[in-house]
């Protein structure tokens, strides 16, 4: 499948401001099962300078900065990525002992993993819903990554919030609902708490449905040695396949931001934002 992904973000202020120099990450990931066959970046203010480099993640940036007061700026995003078949089980948990939770990871991954290791202080509620479904699974690391996920979709109801960060956790569990990003920030911080490697993905999601509304998607990805960091998406209730498309992965969410940046002025904003996946012939 090819897919063209139009992602489009508008900032309109209502007094002109200073835009200080701004990070946007709209350019999809590669993976071994993802092609990106190009991608454009137009925004409707020239920026002085624009610079496109990897950010400490490896995730795609482009830095710009620019001059002058403004009341407006458009960010137009155009992809078009290959996706070809892809199971995502094609992978062998190796040392064995991590098919098996708990597990320790090496001194060496810890220094690598150590931010995705981190968790959140958790309520005993959220942290005995994890347990008693790691308890029904045996303990088995896969088994329980998928019936979590399962387990998440089932019980929580989803809805559509475009802004804000995601709640915390244990507000997650309490309500039973919340956007993606709530729902996933909950999953990571419980899978941290049982020793799970986990960080948050902010990206595409095709889904083929009649007349269907897009929005940027989120997802958990939990490193497993043999297996490397695999995709779990709590809103579907399903493993990652080739039609998530990633855009940015980090330890926080908060590096995951579409367009990071400030502005001088005392403006008020309003945001708008419009996506469309098309699958091409």
């Amino acid at each position: 499948m090819r897919f063209k992904i139009i992602h489009e973000t508008e900032y309109e202020f209502n007094e002109a401001v200073f835009l200080e120099p701004h990070y946007l990450m709209f350019k999809p990931k590669n993976a071994p099962h993802l092609n990106l066959e190009s991608h454009s970046l137009k925004i409707s203010i020239k920026p002085v300078g624009i610079s496109e480099q990897l950010d400490a993640e490896d995730n795609f940036v482009h830095f710009c900065w620019f001059e002058g007061m403004h009341k407006n700026i458009v960010i137009h995003s155009e992809a078009i990525i290959d996706s070809r078949p892809y199971n995502p089980f094609n992978f062998l948990i190796y040392p064995l002992y991590f098919n098996t939770i708990p597990f320790s990871y090496s001194d060496d991954l810890l220094v690598l993993l150590q931010n995705y290791l981190t968790p959140e202080p958790l309520d005993q509620e959220l942290l005995l819903f994890g347990k008693i479904i790691l308890a029904s699974k045996n303990n088995d690391s896969l088994t329980f990554l998928t019936a979590l996920t399962t387990q998440i979709h089932n019980d929580f109801v989803v809805e559509s919030r475009e802004e804000g960060v995601p709640f915390k956790p244990d507000k997650t569990f309490s309500l039973k609902k919340g956007s993606c990003r709530d729902l996933v920030w909950m999953q990571i911080h419980l899978l941290r708490t049982l020793g799970i490697a986990s960080r948050f993905v902010s990206g595409y999601y095709y889904v083929d449905v009649e007349n269907p509304q897009y929005e940027l998607h989120a997802w958990t990805e939990v490193f497993l040695p043999g297996a490397g960091w695999i995709g779990f998406d709590p809103s579907n209730g399903v493993i990652t396949g080739n039609t998530h498309i990633a855009v940015a992965s980090s330890s926080h969410y908060l590096n995951t931001m579409p367009v990071s940046g400030t502005v001088r002025g005392d403006a008020t904003s309003e945001l708008k934002t419009k996506l469309v996946i098309e699958v091409l012939v």
